[in-house]
């Protein structure tokens, strides 16, 4: 069958998709059978009933006995077993929603970065001691099972772990919530280091199995692109447009549980994977030409195989806006699926609050409106009204490259229906503007959706502005700066729509599970129940000047820093030195995020130390911890990148100054090693440019677990600051005003250079090859980069970056003060819960209540 040959009403294109997929409905079971409606039951919550539903898994799921089981068959009947735990909560979650029809929310993510689940599914059903007893009988130690489990590849960095914890909070505040993502195959890579560059690998995590998914291709969804569109006259002589797609794939939804802490209350995450309609053609594989009868599911399947595709191309641009509508299309389809029958569309924003997680899923705004107008046939005006009321857009960042474009070209040949809707919803608002501003065209131009320069091309942020009820930015002065520079025409009409919601982090991963010795002296000294309610953590404040508290929070983290030293030397043959601060800058490489400036302090330290100007016994011994992936086409970044491995290999490798400095960089920083590597910090560096972080959660991690911060007043750094006071914080840099003043008047990174003898002593050591093997021309890029054009400003802050880091020094050298003040940053932070989030998300933007 042809897409041509579709009807074009909602029900016949749902029966033609059952046809198509091979979609049977199940029987009408009789209700009064008690059978039908009985409760699912769980395992018993014993030792005995763990270990007899274990050996149930291992026998009857994996087909092994205990005697001829690999370590991988024990995890997956672990697992399994965990999950089984889970699902009487999750059924019954699922049947309370199903009955009360409640208003839930739909969190639309590009990314997922979940972590391991295996730890966290124990948590959440209170079976970690009863799990661990149960394996021991079986002569199976739980931590070989923990290291077997591999981390999914579901996100890259914070927006993916934000969304992660976000849906963690929903579900333990009993919100009823599907989130909605790719299931990616092979992630966004696996980072290794080869001669200090990063090398790009895929991420194979699917390869051993995943045992906390439920496929269900029963509910696949076909989703259309390309071909063209018609004018049509309908049967009330309406003229009407359809869609007449050249080609389509299916979307498989896989389901995760999303459990909520030890409330009985299990939520789903719904990630969508890429087949072909027609997978196989028998024809041309018996003809001999194997390659072309399986095409097209290759060419569906690379829509979902890895995330962020590559974008320097034309082919990769197509691949990533063909992700987006995909993942869209598939979760827009699916909630109006799951109406009950004869549901009024119009009841549609009663019933869903769209979350849009920055720019990826806008495309779901046309998409929803193409539904309306095309599937139900509301005329446009009475769609936007129901569309404007379903959707919410959450702003990630301030950069304009950031802010996502897609050019009017290929949105029109891959979505030539979407790309008129767009163009009739921007022709109303312009004329809207211009009713509104007579006269004023370059506001007109301005706020237009589709902006005309450098090409035709749909500004997605703006497209989200217009259709959101509500417009969030993730910390305060980032709220303030989007709507003041960002988008401060949109504002100065509806300021109602733009609010706050500053980030949280879910202290049950980032606390609880990453720093169990944390979580046992805190439940000591304040009681249980913090974990839910995290601004308990004030009643800590006393314990602060308390001897023996100090003492047992000194030596938690001297605990943490070896059982960090062991992670790395098994994970990646890394030797951490003992007795040394950790000073830890651990997130995505970008150049506003400023891995120059801190490579800039390390390599003046040094410098310092092989030229006599400072002995080994003036300098605070400190390892230095780098975590950070570039983006493959992330020229600069990568480049970065190799300059720190250089340092590092140079330093690590001279014995004048080894015993007190050291540079590790373990490759391919993910979840897992967060939660290893957070709990041992000493200091955090959060030291991006004033104005360009959007928020961060990795400052939010760190202070929570009692490193102290050096940072810029950035993001949420302003509110950690301002909670935790300015005794205990390290602020250097300008601040955004100054910022913004230095641009103005002209900035000069070279006078910079010229004026600060230790700073060009420093980017001179890096030109004169010493960490590359006397290759002057190695880190050229680097070195000119920072001296003529330095976007982000490192130079101009490096003197107040180093005189902060003396005072670093100062403070660690007092470690009465220093633990003094870490266990203030732990009690002052609490309001960084992602619980706290989402209750301002449920309050102040969806509208929608706890069952």
């Amino acid at each position: 069958m042809n897409a041509s040959d579709l009807p074009h009403g909602a029900p016949e294109i749902l029966a033609i998709e059952a046809q198509v997929l091979g979609i049977r409905r199940g029987p009408e079971f009789d209700v009064k059978n008690p059978l039908v409606l009985g409760p699912v039951q769980s395992p018993k919550n014993t030792v005995d009933g763990f270990v007899k539903q274990f050996l149930a898994e291992l026998n009857m799921g994996q087909g092994v006995s205990l005697a001829r089981s690999t370590v991988n068959d024990q995890y997956l009947a672990l697992a399994r077993t965990v999950r089984n735990y889970l699902m009487a909560r999750w059924l019954e979650s699922n049947r309370r929603i199903f009955e009360s029809r409640p208003k839930m929310v739909g969190y639309l993510s590009a990314e997922y970065l979940l972590g391991r689940q295996l730890d966290n599914n124990l948590l959440a059903t209170d079976l970690q001691k009863i799990a661990e007893e149960a394996l021991e009988s079986c002569g199976i130690s739980l931590r070989t099972l923990r290291s077997q489990e591999v981390e999914p590849g579901l996100g890259n960095g914070g927006l993916g772990r934000l969304a992660a914890c976000f849906i963690d909070s929903l579900a333990t505040l009993r919100v009823p919530s599907i989130g909605y993502g790719i299931r990616y195959e092979y992630g966004i890579f696996r980072q290794t280091f080869v001669d200090g560059a990063q090398i790009e690998q895929p991420d194979t995590w699917l390869t051993l199995g995943n045992p906390w998914e439920f496929p269900h291709p029963e509910h696949s969804v076909r989703v259309d692109f390309g071909g063209h569109t018609e004018k049509y006259i309908d049967d009330k002589a309406v003229q009407r447009a359809r869609w007449v797609p050249s080609w389509n794939v299916i979307g498989v939804p896989y389901n995760y549980m999303v459990p909520g802490f030890e409330n009985g209350w299990v939520n789903t995450l719904r990630l969508w994977s890429a087949e072909a309609t027609h997978a196989f053609d028998l024809g041309i594989f018996n003809s001999g030409d194997y390659a072309e009868a399986v095409r097209a599911q290759t060419f569906a399947q690379n829509i979902t195989k890895v995330l962020y595709p590559e974008d320097s191309t034309p082919q990769g641009k197509e691949l990533r806006l063909q992700q987006q509508y995909f993942f869209v299309a598939c979760s827009i389809r699916d909630v109006l699926n799951h109406m009950e029958e004869g549901f009024d569309v119009h009841d549609l924003p009663d019933r869903i609050a769209f979350q849009l997680n920055d720019t990826h899923p806008v495309i779901a705004v046309p998409e929803l409106m193409r539904i309306l107008v095309d599937e139900y046939f509301l005329d446009f005006d009475e769609a936007w009204e129901i569309t404007s009321r379903c959707f919410n857009y959450t702003c990630h960042t301030l950069l304009p490259e950031a802010l996502e474009t897609w050019e009017v070209d290929l949105l029109g040949r891959l979505l030539p229906r979407h790309m008129e809707i767009i163009d009739q919803i921007n022709t109303h608002f312009c004329a809207k503007i211009r009713k509104l501003f007579p006269g004023d065209e370059m506001r007109v131009r301005a706020m237009s959706i589709i902006s005309d320069y450098p090409v035709r091309a749909v500004r997605m942020a703006h497209l989200a502005t217009l259709a959101a009820s509500k417009v969030n930015g993730v910390a305060e002065l980032h709220s303030q700066l989007l709507r003041d520079k960002v988008l401060p025409e949109f504002a100065e009409i509806w300021p109602e729509r733009f609010t706050n919601v500053t980030n949280g982090v879910t202290p049950r991963r980032f606390v609880r599970l990453s720093n169990p010795r944390l979580s046992e002296l805190i439940t000591d000294a304040i009681g249980v129940g913090w974990l839910t309610d995290l601004e308990r953590l004030r009643e800590l404040e006393p314990f602060a000047d308390d001897e023996e508290f100090r003492t047992s929070f000194a030596e938690i983290k001297a605990q943490n820093k070896a059982s960090f030293a062991d992670i790395l030397a098994r994970r990646d043959g890394i030797v951490l030195p003992q007795g040394h601060m950790l000073d830890c800058m651990v997130k995505r490489l970008h150049e506003y995020k400023r891995q120059s400036l801190k490579i800039l302090h390390i390599v003046t330290m040094y410098e310092k130390l092989i030229h006599g100007r400072v002995t080994v016994d003036e300098v605070t011994p400190r390892t230095f911890v780098f975590g950070a992936k570039a983006a493959p086409g992330y020229y600069m970044a990568k480049e970065i990148i190799h300059l720190i491995n250089a340092v590092g290999s140079t330093i690590n490798a001279d014995k004048r100054v080894n015993d007190v400095m050291r540079v590790i960089f373990p490759p391919n920083y993910n979840v897992t090693l967060a939660e290893h590597l957070i709990p041992a910090a000493d200091l955090s560096e959060q030291i991006s440019l004033a104005g360009k972080e959007a928020s961060g959660t990795g400052n939010m991690k760190f202070a929570l677990n009692g490193a102290l911060t050096i940072g810029t007043d950035d993001g949420a750094n302003v509110e950690i600051r301002e909670l935790v006071g300015d005794d205990h914080f390290f602020l250097f840099g300008m601040s955004e005003p100054e910022v913004e003043a230095l641009l103005a008047g002209g900035y000069h990174p070279s006078a910079f250079y010229e004026s600060n003898a230790d700073l060009k002593a420093a980017m001179e050591l890096i030109a004169s090859g010493v960490f590359s093997n006397g290759d002057h021309s190695a880190f050229e890029s680097v070195v000119s980069n920072l001296l003529y054009e330095d976007r982000f400003m490192a130079l101009a802050d490096y003197e107040s970056y180093m005189t902060t880091q003396a005072q670093v020094d100062a403070k660690y050298a007092d470690q009465a003060s220093w633990i003094h003040s870490a266990i203030l940053n732990v009690a002052r932070t609490g309001f960084f819960s992602s619980d706290r989030s989402m209750r301002e998300y449920i309050s102040n933007i969806w509208g929608v209540t706890s069952l």
